[in-house]
């Protein structure tokens, strides 16, 4: 079986997995500052899971490519690259408008009021991080018509978002019922999407998560 990649495409991959890193930094640096403050993590049963799918999604689009001599077809290809490229606009938009308050876990610190700017001001936008990670998901690989790694890595985020949001939802509904503390505080979870991992789309208090990435 021979090998047959475009070297920008294994570029195009590998900086969206340089993107991942750039978020797990972030997220740790954030989870200090909510854990400083009384945050309360949930969540870790998936979070492996959001890591390898993502890991997985970045492996799937070079193999399959390569292997598979997936061909890049410029009708296809071109508006996939401009949508990974939204992609990631939309996702650094959820994690700069969260702030500290972004993470790719879920964490619950009480007494932060809802973040309300960005891209949570769009109320019909319940999930912008999210949104980010599917669209990315779907695109990554099409780029070079690697449709079954797109496939694959869809059906399985939605899967995962389903217990994902519901968690979210739930270290939302605690923080709610939590008496507010004399510390700043907030519900801190992502995802991108992408250890290489994940993006979460729930901020730390949001209830339309956002930020969690990669990865909500």
């Amino acid at each position: 079986m021979s090998w047959h990649l475009s070297s920008w495409y294994l570029l195009l991959v590998l900086l969206v997995g340089l993107e991942r890193v750039a978020e797990l930094i972030v997220a740790r640096r954030n989870a200090r500052w909510s854990m400083a403050r009384g945050g309360v993590m949930s969540g870790q049963g998936h979070y492996p899971w959001m890591v390898a799918l993502h890991t997985g999604l970045l492996a799937g689009c070079l193999l399959e490519a390569g292997l598979a001599d997936r061909p890049f077809v410029p009708a296809l290809g071109w508006p996939m690259v401009v949508l990974v490229v939204a992609a990631q606009g939309l996702r650094w938009w959820c994690i700069t408008s969260l702030g500290p308050q972004w993470n790719t876990q879920v964490i619950v610190v009480p007494g932060l009021a809802l973040v309300e700017r960005g891209p949570y001001r769009l109320r019909w936008l319940r999930h912008p991080n999210y949104v980010a990670v599917a669209v990315e998901g779907a695109a990554l690989p099409l780029v070079h018509t690697a449709w079954v790694t797109a496939l694959v890595f869809t059906v399985l985020n939605a899967a995962l978002m389903v217990v994902r949001i519901r968690c979210e939802n739930e270290a939302l509904a605690s923080l709610a019922a939590t008496p507010p503390a004399t510390t700043p505080s907030a519900t801190v979870p992502s995802a991108t999407a992408a250890g290489t991992l994940p993006s979460q789309d729930v901020p730390a208090t949001d209830t339309p998560p956002g930020s969690g990435g990669t990865p909500a």
